[in-house]
């Protein structure tokens, strides 16, 4: 049986001044990725599904992302804001390409899933014309009502046309809807705008459905997944479902979190078995942790790959292209950034770790650094396997340290320190007898001491 076709049309244009910020507001993160791209991730991607994105005009940044998530989006620009359904006609070329199924949904709508989008496209294999998502809400003041008779939708009224009866439905419209892709374009290009503010609403597509005979449908969803997003307060709200949405999942796949409501995880971090993650954990974007890592508490984690049985924390920060090998270790006040430890490498305290790479089974001590950026240019450290660096050294990129080389404490190294040798920079200890005793005399001679 062959596959049913589908257009996803992403509305994306709108401005967000609510959220009071300069940047689009499709483009706020939510759980390390931006709204839309959770939208474009959730939105059919088999064979067949074709993508399109609203924006506004002047909004390249959207364009770039929608590009960057589904390079497959075609994008189509609203140059003016005359409603919903305005909004949807600007994708006009893409849904006149035809397809079986046209879904249509906000770009603010981040906690959609893959499922509800099938879901709402599946009355269309069974005659309906229309598929609206809707919502059980807890205060459905200020949301449109959804009119249900006999199990078919009659009418979507806006909170401010319903009659105190139909304000106490809580059924409400959730914005998303599937439409039968044959008769989606003639339907939507009968709304009007004789309503007070001119403007094209989508929601007036269920009249004109059954103004023509033809059959629309509600589809229910949990309040949380369809929640929208205006403002920051909701932004963090939405959030909070996420995070726990996110917790939930890894827990399930047997993740232990000893305090789960403490650490933060990205939508797309990805665990191996046994893993441990302590309480007051940030993970941000792009990492993964395999089996047997255990993250200490208070760690920060972006875009870096830890090992089997490596060990984090507590208090460590690990920036973008940090990969540590299995059985690594860095420990309380490290941080590192595009540096590769290999496996057993030990970084245990108080060090940075920037623009290098660490063989196998090297120990760097105390206050170690590689000095990585010369006020221009950003330069690399190699150590070599098996190597000690004795506590608070100093390595001035570029330079290497060999195989099995042993750093004396201390030091400053601005040369490269081959296999097996070892390298101590340090200025000759002097000891002037009675030295301390002339100095306190000479700064306090004619003085009074501090406190007096």
């Amino acid at each position: 049986m062959t596959a049913r076709s589908s257009l996803t049309v992403v509305l994306a244009a709108g401005e967000g001044t609510r959220m009071r910020s300069s940047r689009p507001k499709v483009l706020h993160p939510l759980a390390g990725q931006s709204l839309l791209s959770h939208v474009l991730d959730a939105a059919p991607k088999e064979a067949g599904a074709a993508l399109a994105v609203v924006v506004g005009p002047d909004h390249q940044a959207v364009v770039d992302e929608a590009k960057r998530v589904r390079p497959d989006a075609a994008t189509f620009i609203q140059r003016e804001r005359l409603g919903t359904a305005h909004a949807v006609l600007a994708a006009r070329d893409a849904i006149a390409r035809g397809a079986d199924d046209l879904l249509v949904v906000f770009g603010d709508t981040p906690l959609i899933t893959a499922g509800t989008f099938e879901r709402l496209r599946a009355p269309l294999k069974n005659g309906a014309v229309l598929a609206v998502l809707g919502f059980r809400a807890a205060d459905p003041t200020g949301y449109g009502r959804l009119l249900v008779e006999g199990g078919r939708l009659l009418a979507i009224r806006e909170h401010a046309d319903a009659t105190p009866a139909e304000r106490a439905i809580t059924l409400c419209n959730a914005g998303a809807m599937a439409f039968d892709g044959r008769k989606a374009l003639s339907v939507i290009e009968k709304i009007g705008n004789a309503n007070s503010k001119g403007e094209y609403y989508l929601p007036d597509a269920v009249g004109i459905v059954r103004e023509l005979g033809l059959e629309a449908v509600v589809i229910e969803t949990g309040e949380d997944e369809v929640r929208g997003i205006n403002s920051k307060a909701q932004l963090a709200e939405a959030e909070q479902v996420m995070q726990a949405r996110l917790r939930k999942a890894a827990l399930d796949a047997g993740v232990t979190m000893i305090a789960p409501e403490t650490v933060y995880l990205a939508a797309d971090t990805k665990f191996g078995s046994d893993v441990t993650i302590e309480p007051f954990v940030v993970i941000g974007p792009g990492v993964t942790i395999a089996d047997g890592a255990v993250i200490h508490s208070f760690c920060h984690i972006v875009h870096s790959s830890i090992g089997k049985k490596a060990l984090v924390g507590p208090f460590a920060r690990m920036r973008p292209g940090t990969s540590l090998g299995e059985g690594a270790k860095i420990g309380n006040f490290v941080e590192t950034k595009a540096a590769v430890l290999e496996a057993g490498v030990k970084v245990n305290h108080l060090s940075y770790v920037g623009d290098a790479h660490v063989g196998a089974n090297s120990n760097l001590g105390a206050g170690t650094v590689t000095c990585n950026y010369d006020g221009f240019f950003k330069h690399k450290t190699t150590i070599g396997e098996g190597a000690f660096v004795g506590t608070h050294s100093s390595l001035v990129a570029p330079v290497r340290i060999g195989n099995g080389a042993y750093i004396g404490s201390g030091s400053v190294i601005t040369r490269d320190v081959p296999d097996d040798a070892m390298a101590l920079e340090r200025s000759p200890q002097t000891n002037r007898e009675g030295g301390a005793r002339r100095f306190r005399e000479m700064k306090t001679k004619g003085r009074k001491p501090k406190g007096d």
